[in-house]
């Protein structure tokens, strides 16, 4: 690694250590930052230096069950208001906070920044993107949980629609609306 990654590698370590960010570095100039959340517990963030910029990428969700057209819309609407990053999506479907920074940019405030907008744009949308994306899966699953007695505690942001009181009836083909 040249003497410039490695001074940039130093400032990144030491602005994660002073912010009191759990991280890993696996190789000189890679880190695996997590950033804790309230509604998406974790967001797990590489930032990586490359030859030109500093690469920034976070898993944000998996490819959504139902709801795609909305789903994806609503994901790129969210796109024109973030900072630095966006989201995007991977070749399973898989979406994806993603950004570059020039490495002249490495330096804590915009380092400080950067995890700001990536920690922001996936707790902040992630139970949207849940509900849009997996609304029937988690129906199932707060069912599944009711009828065996388990806590409802990690899905109670999804209480407003996930109890069966609070349910639309499906369509089916013999009930569809006109």
């Amino acid at each position: 690694m040249s003497t410039e990654k490695a001074a940039l590698a130093r400032v990144l370590r030491d602005t994660l250590t002073d912010r009191e960010l759990e991280f890993d570095e696996p190789a000189t100039g890679s880190f695996f930052v997590k950033l804790p959340g309230t509604h998406k517990l974790a967001t797990m963030t590489w930032l990586v230096i490359g030859e030109h910029s500093l690469h920034v990428e976070a898993f944000f969700c998996r490819k959504p069950d139902e709801n795609e057209e909305r789903f994806w819309r609503w994901l790129l609407e969210r796109n024109a208001k973030l900072y630095a990053v966006a989201f995007s999506v991977d070749v399973l479907g898989d979406v994806y906070l993603t950004g570059r920074l020039p490495l002249s940019a490495v330096e804590p405030e915009e380092i400080d920044r950067i995890l700001g907008a990536v920690l922001t744009a996936s707790d902040e949308s992630f139970d949207s993107a849940l509900e849009l994306g997996f609304r029937t899966s988690i129906e199932k699953e707060w069912d599944w949980r009711v009828k065996r007695g388990e806590s409802l505690a990690n899905l109670q942001a999804f209480a407003h629609f996930a109890e069966p009181a609070n349910r639309s009836p499906r369509l089916t083909d013999d009930n569809q609306q006109r």
